[in-house]
């Protein structure tokens, strides 16, 4: 079942609020109990657990975390979401270099209401860049 898009949009808009909120329980709470988060090739988080800990490790490598929608793109069954990550990466062992680095995450979302599986990618190479060189 597809929410309609206007009430996707709102949704996104708070998963948006969620992640800048720096609480990685209300991120996890956009997701079925055993939805699941995979950030490029890494391995899938599953469960809100799981997905608690990727946003926490997002939240604490940036203190300062805001995240940006930048669209929301809507086909059949599988919205796409894009964002912007902006933030410092001040967390232990930081470098303390500014990140801005843009992505998409494809939604498949459940019966629910919620986001069963999220599929998302960000450009690796420049993401480290930044870490390192900063923007």
């Amino acid at each position: 079942m597809s929410p309609n898009p206007i009430d996707l949009k709102d949704f996104a808009a708070r998963y948006t609020a969620a992640w800048c909120s720096r609480n990685p329980e209300s991120v996890a709470a956009f997701y079925s109990n055993d939805g699941s988060l995979r950030v490029n090739d890494d391995r899938p988080a599953i469960g809100r657990d799981a997905i608690t800990q990727v946003a926490l490790s997002f939240m604490t490598t940036f203190p300062d975390l805001v995240v940006i929608m930048d669209d929301l793109r809507v086909s059949a069954e599988e919205p796409e979401y894009h964002w912007t990550l902006l933030g410092t990466n001040s967390g232990p062992c930081g470098t303390g270099r500014k990140v801005r680095i843009s992505g998409f995450e494809r939604w498949r979302i459940g019966s629910d209401g919620l986001i069963a599986s999220s599929l998302g990618h960000f450009d690796v190479v420049e993401y480290r860049r930044q870490l390192e060189q900063g923007i």
